[in-house]
């Protein structure tokens, strides 16, 4: 009789010990509820739409296009194109930065109303900070400013933007799975966009997938 007691008592303790344990020590981390699950998982932007943004290696994606950077903005040839892109119906921000090295201290950041970012300003960089194709803000304004008249191409761009461009594909997007459409001044254009030239005031389109309700036919230049 003895042994069972003894055997009763240590079962008694030794769920004492557990519920203690479990009552005030440090409680363990629980499951996350599903809205914060949710919340973590949801995308930044609109459904749908791609993030592509400025790559932190600007002066190597330029020279990788075939561009060589300079110390300074030169205007002997100054030419804005706009550009578009639209996934299902929704616009992609063409980021601010792009063919400028915005961590070089010769390069002046402004801040625009609508809290975004504009680069620019450059009067002097010590080492080459900015391409001849760049872009300043997220407008959608491709800048040519070069020493040269020779007009610079989409391919360039997307090369310095670092997102793959072909006759079949934009980044991952790719025909027939995905429909591509490159629209010119609002006409669909059917050659390599790579080789669509970057002439002043022209407007480029690049539409995958669902089209937007509207073609842009010509670009908003009211802030290059």
């Amino acid at each position: 009789m003895r042994t069972s007691r003894g055997r009763i008592r240590l079962a008694i303790v030794a769920a004492v010990v557990v519920l203690a344990a479990g009552c005030g020590g440090t409680p363990a981390p629980s499951a996350p509820a599903a809205s914060a699950i949710a919340s973590a998982a949801s995308p930044t932007g609109p459904v749908g739409a791609a993030d592509w943004p400025a790559p932190a290696d600007p002066m190597a994606r330029a020279v990788q296009a075939g561009l060589k950077p300079g110390p300074k903005e030169f205007g002997v040839n100054h030419v804005h194109a706009h550009l578009d892109v639209f996934v299902d119906g929704t616009p992609v921000t063409v980021p601010a930065g792009i063919g400028i090295n915005i961590a070089d201290p010769a390069v002046r950041t402004f801040d625009l109303p609508d809290g975004s970012k504009e680069y620019g300003g450059i009067e002097l960089c010590n080492d080459p900070c900015i391409s001849p194709l760049h872009t300043h803000n997220n407008s959608g304004v491709l800048h040519t400013e070069s020493a040269t008249a020779t007009p610079n191409t989409l391919g360039e761009f997307f090369v310095e933007w670092g997102v793959p461009l072909d006759l079949s594909c934009v980044s991952t997007y790719c025909s027939p799975t995905t429909k591509i459409a490159i629209y010119v001044d609002g006409d669909l254009s059917t050659g390599d966009p790579r080789a669509i030239e970057l002439t002043d005031l022209r407007e480029i389109a690049v539409v995958i997938g669902t089209p937007p309700a509207t073609i842009p036919k010509t670009g908003d230049f009211s802030n290059a």
